[in-house]
């Protein structure tokens, strides 16, 4: 029985005139993630984007990679068959036979695209639940929580049956809408700002800074770690890691105590800013949330906004922590976040660090 992977647009579908760029990304995206498992035909019809492998490729890891692509809704794994009812229900009650027998209840949907097929979608249904009714006697009909939703798609080239579809990733194919930088440490933050603005649409490049010799290559291996997990929902980064010593130390020496902290944040930012632009970023992504800690008030990210030209995109800004928590446990960043090596934002924390800086008097201190 011929398997095979569909792959429905979400937000895509309501673009216009550039529909097609969108979707022409997405198909390079799915080309290129899935090019490692074998040979895969990836192509669209009717707003669907298909994943149909040659021989024995590992559909398995197929259908977890194209879970992980931005740009995709909902996907299906489904079973291939002629347009023909007598076949289309034997499909159906082979292929979804090991669901059917430990499922209570089902439903069926059918949905005709091609308007040829001599059913329509209501008779498809009736018809198939009928015949799905007489080879499970133990099943129920439940069409509003049913434990398996057994679904047809009569098509253009052929006939689909799957057991219903499974969420998506979501969003716009990354880089459909710019590139831009992100300032990444080893906190639990930073990488989920990545996955949320990947989501929608942006490539990025990646910004770390190290203090060696008080942070450890240890700390500086588990941000590398961090970029690769991020990785997979957002294809190849750049990351970019800059030597921080010597600023943070002169800063150390020659500034007041409390402005530490709002001091060096405005020099990453300037540092961040010159790295994004010559790797033709429109804008700097950070993981702040408001009030989290003393340079996330709103004093605090008015004065480290003006070092800036690029606009500061901060996806997080309204999250609880926990938000931010239950998103880096879903995307498999949350174990690796939490290892305990030191980064450069917590060797030189001030005990008493201004929550309300004055523009004017940290440029004062800067001079």
């Amino acid at each position: 029985m011929k398997e095979i992977i569909l792959a429905y647009q979400g937000e895509m579908s309501l673009k216009g005139l550039n529909r097609a760029t969108f979707e022409s990304v997405l198909l390079k995206t799915m080309r290129r993630r899935l090019k490692s498992l074998g040979n895969f035909k990836i192509y669209k019809a009717q707003s669907t984007m298909y994943a149909e492998p040659a021989g024995d490729e590992d559909i398995d890891a197929a259908e977890e990679r194209i879970g992980k692509i931005f740009g995709i809704a909902a996907i299906s794994r489904a079973a291939v068959c002629p347009k023909d009812f007598a076949v289309i229900a034997d499909t159906a009650k082979e292929y979804l036979c090991g669901a059917l027998r430990a499922a209570k209840t089902f439903k069926v949907s059918a949905k005709r695209s091609d308007k040829t097929f001599p059913m329509d979608s209501m008779e498809i249904a009736r018809e198939l639940g009928g015949v799905l009714l007489s080879a499970y006697p133990h099943l129920k009909v439940d069409v509003h929580h049913p434990d398996v939703n057994v679904t047809v798609e009569i098509r253009d080239f052929a006939a689909y049956v799957h057991g219903g579809k499974k969420p998506g990733a979501g969003g716009l194919p990354v880089s459909t809408s710019g590139k831009a930088a992100l300032m990444l440490s080893g906190g639990i933050d930073s990488p989920v700002a990545a996955y949320m603005m990947a989501k929608r649409g942006l490539s990025l490049a990646c910004v770390h800074f190290a203090s060696p010799p008080y942070t450890s290559e240890r700390a500086k291996q588990k941000v590398v770690d961090l970029a690769k997990l991020v990785a997979k929902y957002t294809g190849p980064i750049k990351l970019n890691v800059v030597n921080f010593t010597d600023i943070q130390l002169y800063i150390y020496d020659q500034c007041p105590h409390d402005e530490l902290t709002i001091i060096m944040r405005r020099y990453m930012m300037r540092i961040a800013e010159a790295i994004a632009k010559e790797s033709d970023c429109l804008a700097l992504i950070t993981g702040e949330s408001i009030g989290q800690v003393a340079s996330q008030t709103l004093q605090s990210l008015g004065v480290t906004n003006a070092v800036c030209e690029l606009p500061v995109m901060r996806p997080l800004i309204a999250f609880d922590k926990q938000d931010i928590v239950d998103i880096s446990l879903k995307i498999d960043t949350y174990e690796t976040s939490v290892l305990p090596y030191e980064d450069c934002c917590t060797i030189f924390v001030a005990k008493h660090p201004v929550t309300k800086p004055n523009l004017k008097r940290i440029e004062m201190s800067e001079t």
